[in-house]
């Protein structure tokens, strides 16, 4: 390991670099601040020591100068006695640690120790980085920001393992996207990924759905059927909305992942299943648990490494690719190669607040994609911007009308009638794209069926 050694007086300079040589240190030394700056820039070094007072560049300046070019490199930054208020306007510049004068061996060693293992450590993290960067698992998440690439970080370090893992965010940042990922980057990866969705099954049907049941166990139980869990059999199975979950079933739950048996509803005798679990929520589990909403015992099992999504208002960064991504997606379902997004639309997307998340986004550039003028064009009106604004063809103009929201309405009707039918008439799709129930599309466009 190679130290930069920055220190004016030569007595102390020439103590400090043998016993750093002693310790099997290389030491590169400078007795002013002018050479320093030089060596700064040449690079090279693991670890810089800096005395703060020096002639023609100050050990903040040369602190500022390595943190520039070399922002890994850990700087300790060394002050007379009494110059503390210094040694924290480094810290709050940057610096790794401080060391006051006169300077002792054994602490000054104690901390070029911790400052090097964070160097270590950096280099572990980026490898980790790079090796996540060539997993396939993981190259289908979006976006390059420092959150979001932090949490795949620790979604890989999880899928190594057998760990029970949480997947906790906001309704549409891609909780299932991220419980896949660590399926597929997991040794499990060539068995089944069993996901269930528990806010969007029946309370008194989603026990069946998780365990199954025996032939006879309620009326209409013409046949044994096996559920999710065993279907999932040495696999993955991914809970999604796990907080909608009753405590009875939960204590089932906590049965199935203690002893790997699961009991179908009417059985008496439990079946051995191999799962790795994981789950997702948007709800505060923990606050849940205060309030007697959520079993504590479970909790404790399912929060064992928690893996936090965060919503895209935090990472507006990745927008522009996000949006690439889809709007690429849906050159090819659609057909139309020519579409693109006008920088001025871009722009506007990138301060929206997506309460939605990226599942809104995409929702917003399909819309905008299927709504697109021949030529394929995308503007910021046609991302739904102050939409009512400009009437469409075969719409009389605002200032021809005397009421206003009579026009409106038209226009709004129009709208939805506009994209139902460039939706092929599929419904869903057109209430799910206009932010709209199937009921409040059917009064707007006349229609039902």
């Amino acid at each position: 390991m190679r130290i930069l050694l920055a220190e004016d007086r030569a007595s102390l300079r020439t103590a400090l670099a043998e016993m750093l040589a002693r310790e099997g240190y290389e030491v590169l030394q400078a007795a002013e601040g002018r050479s320093a700056m030089a060596l700064v820039g040449d690079g090279g070094y693991d670890c810089a020591l800096f005395d703060l007072k020096m002639p023609v560049h100050s050990g903040l300046d040369l602190l500022e100068a390595s943190r520039e070019r070399w922002p890994q490199v850990p700087v300790v930054v060394v002050t007379a006695y009494g110059s503390v208020e210094a040694a924290v306007t480094a810290m709050k510049r940057g610096a790794f640690d401080f060391l006051t004068k006169p300077v002792e061996p054994d602490h000054l060693l104690l901390v070029l120790d911790r400052a090097l293992e964070s160097v270590r450590q950096g280099r572990v993290h980026r490898a980790q980085a790079a090796d996540l960067a060539r997993l396939p698992a993981f190259q289908g998440i979006v976006g390059d920001s420092a959150v979001l690439r932090a949490a795949q970080e620790r979604a890989a370090l999880v899928a190594k393992t057998e760990t029970t893992c949480l997947i906790l965010g906001e309704t549409g940042v891609g909780k299932e996207l991220f419980a896949r990922a660590i399926h597929n980057a997991s040794k499990r990866k060539d068995q089944p990924f069993v996901a269930v969705n528990c806010a969007a099954i029946p309370e008194t049907l989603l026990e069946n759905e998780l365990f199954g049941h025996e032939k006879g166990a309620y009326t209409g139980a013409h046949e044994a059927t096996s559920g999710k869990l065993e279907a999932a059999n040495h696999g993955t199975v991914f809970l999604d909305e796990i907080g909608e979950m009753t405590p009875s079933l939960q204590a089932k739950l906590l049965r199935a992942l203690e002893e790997k048996v699961v009991t179908r509803v009417g059985a008496t005798r439990p079946l051995p299943v191999d799962i790795r679990l994981l789950c997702a929520t948007n709800r505060d589990l923990e606050a849940m648990v205060k309030d007697g909403a959520f079993r504590q015992d479970l909790y404790y099992r399912l929060s064992a490494f928690p893996v936090v999504i965060p919503p895209l208002r935090e990472h507006p960064e990745d927008i522009p690719q996000l949006t690439e991504h889809f709007l690429d997606h849906f050159r090819r379902e659609l057909g139309r190669p020519e579409l693109r997004m006008s920088p001025e639309a871009m722009a506007w997307l990138a301060v929206q607040p997506w309460p939605g998340n990226v599942r809104e986004l995409m929702n917003r550039i399909e819309r905008a994609a299927i709504l697109a003028p021949s030529d394929g064009g995308i503007g910021v009106e046609g991302m739904g911007a102050g939409e009512g604004s400009t009437a469409p063809a075969g719409m009389p103009a605002l200032s021809a009308i005397e009421d206003p929201e009579s026009w409106l309405e038209a226009e709004t009707s129009w709208r939805a009638a506009e994209l139902l039918r460039r939706c092929q008439g599929d419904r869903r799709r057109t209430a799910r794209l206009l932010g709209l129930t199937q009921v409040q599309l059917d009064r707007l466009t006349g229609g039902g069926g």
